[in-house]
């Protein structure tokens, strides 16, 4: 029978190969998953995984679902490796594409340079203000911030809809429950004709190197680990948890925020109430796929970015669910926190019968 033993030393190497593991075992359970429905597995295998990289408008397409992914994924992992789990950054995406969104209405009559620099600072603040809820709850009253920033997640979406049925709605729009759309100045300069690539992915990349040298070469990046490996030492030593619980959730907050304002100025081009896509909750996988590394994590992003175009293009070629995506999304989640068991624990193969003893 087989039995879970603990490793008296995890396995380093054992930390980077479960991810592809994970990759592999989600794509061979998916060729069995069409398979079953009854559609050709190799079409289907071959549409989502590799159709995205086929041509160049596939590929803007698939910057553009990386770019959200790869900020929030950044600013959660500051947190995750800090032990503060900050689970409610599609709220804070929302509530950024908001302000963001808010300040480009209230110049819309304007043209200018500055309006999309005040677009990103407002997402980022507006996203910082949401992560402030639940960093105070936990801070001052001990408050789980898990519940609390999920719970935000659907008071944000109430909010955005609320505006866009009211205040932010288009006055020449035929009560259609949307923004007008922004002016030239407050849409994100796009990188490629052929397609919606922004310069917010060239901005994913910037913070990609940021974390970087925050998570190795800073004080900070010190403090956060220590935090979150061991609490105590971190104590003795002098770091604030307190502290650290903020700085999670006000870096996590306002990429989060950023990435909403990117969303809103980039591929959609006002507010609409439809504008949320999961990005906050996908960006936990692309955390945990990434390792918490920033490389680890651009390149995670870039592999959900894949499921999300060569889902949507299975979807239409072969008549799957819309929930193709999410699917392997989840198988591949399940799969890496499955063979995650592998770094701690090894598992021992034992025979049903105990071997005799010589000499008995």
């Amino acid at each position: 029978m087989l039995k879970i033993e603990k490793r008296r030393e995890p396995s380093q190497a054992m930390v980077y190969i479960t991810p592809f593991i994970a990759i592999a075992l989600t794509i061979i359970c998916g060729f069995l998953l069409f398979a079953i429905m009854g559609k050709d597995p190799f079409r289907a295998t071959s549409l989502i995984f590799f159709e995205p990289v086929t041509s160049l408008y596939n590929i803007s397409e698939l910057l553009v679902k990386a770019s959200p992914l790869i900020l929030i994924a950044l600013g959660l992992s500051m947190g995750f490796r800090a032990g503060v789990w900050n689970i409610g950054a599609e709220g804070q995406f929302t509530i950024g594409a908001v302000t963001g969104s808010a300040v480009a209405l209230a110049f819309y009559e304007m043209e200018g340079f500055y309006i999309l620099p005040l677009m990103c600072l407002a997402g980022i603040l507006g996203g910082m203000l949401w992560a402030a809820i639940p960093a105070f709850l936990r801070t001052k009253f001990n408050t789980n911030e898990i519940l609390v920033s999920l719970m935000l997640v659907y008071v944000a979406n109430l909010l955005l809809s609320v505006l866009v049925h009211g205040p932010l709605r288009d006055p020449d729009g035929m009560n259609f429950p949307e923004s007008r759309l922004f002016s030239d100045s407050a849409l994100l300069p796009l990188l490629m004709e052929d397609g919606r690539a922004h310069i917010g992915f060239l901005v994913a990349l910037v913070f990609v190197g940021l974390a970087l040298f925050i998570q190795e070469r800073h004080m900070l990046g010190f403090q956060i680990k220590v935090t979150g490996q061991a609490a105590r030492a971190a104590q003795y030593a002098g770091f604030s948890s307190k502290k650290m619980v903020w700085v999670s959730f006000m870096i996590s907050g306002g990429l989060a925020g950023l990435a909403g304002t990117f969303e809103a100025a980039g591929p959609v081009g006002q507010l609409v109430p439809t504008l949320p896509a999961g990005y906050g909750f996908t960006a936990i996988i692309v955390a945990f796929l990434g390792r918490l590394n920033p490389i680890g994590i651009m390149l995670g992003g870039l592999l959900i970015a894949i499921t999300y175009i060569g889902g949507e293009t299975a979807q239409i070629a072969l008549t799957l669910p819309s929930a193709t995506t999410s699917v392997f999304q989840g198988m591949l989640l399940f799969f890496l926190l499955a063979t995650d068991i592998l770094i701690n624990y090894r598992i021992k193969w034992f025979g049903f019968f105990k071997p005799v003893a010589k000499g008995k």
